[in-house]
Order: structure tokens, then sequence, then C-alpha cells
């Protein structure tokens, strides 16, 4: 997380440029729709709905933390809930300001081993594992998405290329949790890559550190983080927990991406919006982007088309949710990550 911290403030400038981009973007496609007639339905949209929207999403982010929180009482101990909530909000900045939202989980993982003593490759495996919670609400929806796709008035290019798209991210979620689950592979894998980019890294490295003894702590590493993956597996009561608040939490997030399509007046068909929402959430896993900004609402300007949704309206609604899911997340995530930041800080100095 230090190191983390550290490189978001070496890297703030380039942080801001990437937003800069994806706003600019969304600003293009705005101006494409019609920005007039976007502005318009945006002054009309019902402010309760919004507030109930904002609420749907802090109770999606505290079934999160739960969900966190019991994997950890599996591979170690869970700390108090409003710490936990707090890291949340970090992991989510972490996410969202970093191309395929790859950022969050490392973060987490280490402000819970720094400030709640859970060992660095345990807090990992609960951050690992709790994701991997996700992919379950998704393949259901995956499959049946491949179904629709055919079926809508979309040129067959475009429904191969989309089906391709979600059976790629299908097939990344099983070989995760296969090599999460398998320890020899999990360890050939780790090591053949530590191979590959050892003789750069030991250049850059102060220190000589052999690679027979990276191999050794990768090893161990390795083995407990497959140990520590497959008890939460294994656990049937926290495994039915965990995939009852993981659909939850799907249905959560459904619900209030159609909220903000009533805060402008409409109302579209709820199973095609269940399936282009999922579709435009995919492309937030591409290393394109933080946030996918820009990409995520193409996709849904031109998915709704074909189901009779206006586009000034499926892009009104699109960045209330943006609003919503991303912009107050990351903002309150940036407060948390700057407090953890202050008391590493304070640690450091302290110590020396």
């Amino acid at each position: 997380m230090q190191t983390s911290y550290e490189f978001i403030l070496e890297h703030k400038w380039e942080i801001v440029i990437t937003f800069i981009i994806g706003a600019f973007i969304i600003f293009l496609i705005s101006v494409a729709v019609g920005l007039e007639d976007i502005i318009n339905v945006l002054s009309h949209s019902n402010l309760q709905i919004i507030l109930l929207a904002i609420f749907l999403e802090l109770i999606l982010i505290v079934a999160w933390t739960l969900r966190w929180s019991l994997i950890l009482k599996v591979v170690d101990h869970s700390p108090r809930f409003k710490d936990l909530f707090l890291m949340m909000f970090t992991s989510l900045f972490g996410n969202n300001v970093t191309p395929g939202a790859a950022g969050g989980e490392p973060l987490r993982a280490y402000l819970v081993s720094k400030f709640e003593g859970v060992p660095f490759d345990l807090a990992f495996v609960s951050a690992s594992a709790d994701r991997v919670f996700e992919f379950f609400p998704f393949l259901l929806v995956s499959l049946f998405a491949i179904y629709m796709v055919f079926t809508w008035n979309i040129s067959t290019m475009s429904a191969v290329a989309l089906s391709i798209l979600i059976l790629i991210t299908m097939t990344f979620f099983g070989l995760l949790i296969y090599v999460g689950i398998n320890k020899d592979i999990a360890q050939r894998i780790i090591i053949r890559i530590a191979r590959a980019v050892y003789p750069f890294f030991s250049k850059l490295s102060k220190k000589d550190v052999s690679f027979s003894y990276v191999k050794e702590k990768l090893i161990y590493y390795v083995e407990r983080f497959t140990t520590g993956f497959l008890t939460v597996l294994k656990n049937h009561k926290i495994f039915t927990l965990g995939l009852g608040i993981s659909f939850g939490m799907w249905g959560i997030d459904m619900v209030r991406m159609y909220l903000c399509f009533m805060a402008v007046g409409s109302y579209p068909p709820f199973v095609p919006m269940v399936i282009i929402y999922s579709i435009a959430l995919l492309v937030t896993i591409l290393p394109t982007l933080p946030g996918a900004l820009g990409l995520r609402e193409g996709v849904m300007v031109g998915l709704f088309l074909v189901v009779g949704v206006p586009a000034d309206v499926v892009l009104a609604a699109s960045l209330i949710d943006r609003v919503i899911s991303y912009l107050i997340p990351t903002a309150i995530g940036a407060i948390t990550t700057a407090y953890y930041g202050n008391l590493l800080k304070k640690d450091d100095s302290t110590s020396t």
C-alpha cells in the first residue's frame, strides 16, 4: 500500500490526464447524440429517485464489506466492520483510477495486513476470493446474454464480437479459480513469470537477491494462497452466504441502474437492460482508461438503441449512474486513501 500510495502521488497528473481523456470521450459522444437534448433530459430528472439510487449504492458497498468480512473470518480474523468499510472505499479508489480495475485488491490487502495484523498473503487471499464470488452471478447472466444478443436486431459481426468478449472474460475467471485451487499449476506459472522478469528487476534492486531465494519465497506464498483459497471455497456456510450476498449485490446493481433510467422518466424493458448493463460492465475490466470512461457509455448507447431507448436518455441515465457508482465512491476513496497515507507516514516517522 505504501508504494501504491506513493505511486498514486507520483503519477497524480497522469491519473488526472486519463480522467480528462475519458471525460472528453464522453463529451464527444454527448455532442454526437445531442448535448442540448441530454441537458434537457437531465434538467427534468427526479432528485428523489436519484437519492434512492445513492442509498442503494451505499447498501451495495455495505454488502461488499460484509462479504469480505466473512471471508476474513475464515482465513484469519475479521477486524471491526467500520475499519473494513473505510478500507473498501480505498480499494474502490484503487480500482477506479487504474485501467482494468486492477489496483484495489492489493491496496486493501496491504491495509488489512498493515493495520489489522492479518498476514499479507492471507489478506490477499481474502480480497481475491471476495472478487471471485462476483463471477457466479456474472456467469449466469453471461450465458443468457450470449443467447439474447443473437435475437436482437444487430449485425452478426457485432453479436459474435460481444459473445467472444463474454466468453473470454468467463474463461479468464474460470482459469483464475482453477489456478487458485491448484497449487502445482499456480507455482509453475508464478515461477515461470518470476524467472522471466528476474533479470530485469535484479538490475533495478539495490539488494543482491538470488533467484533461489525468490523462488523459495514464491513457493511459500503460493502454498499459503492456495490453502487459504481452498479453505474459503470448501467452507460451505461461508460459500453459501458469499454466494447469496453476491447475487443480492448484483440485484441491487441492476435496480440502481434501472432507477437511473426512472429518474429521467424512462422505463426500458428490464431483462434487456440487465443484459446490456452487464455487457457494459464487462468493458470496465479491459485495460483501457480507468473505469472504461467513454467506452462503457458508447456500448450502452449502441445496444439500448436496439431495444428502442433513445440515445440522449441512455446517456443521461448513464451519467447519473456514473456520478453515483463511480465519482462519489472515488471521491470518498481519495479521502480514505489520503487518511491511510498519513497514518503510514506517521508510522514511518515514529519508527525512525
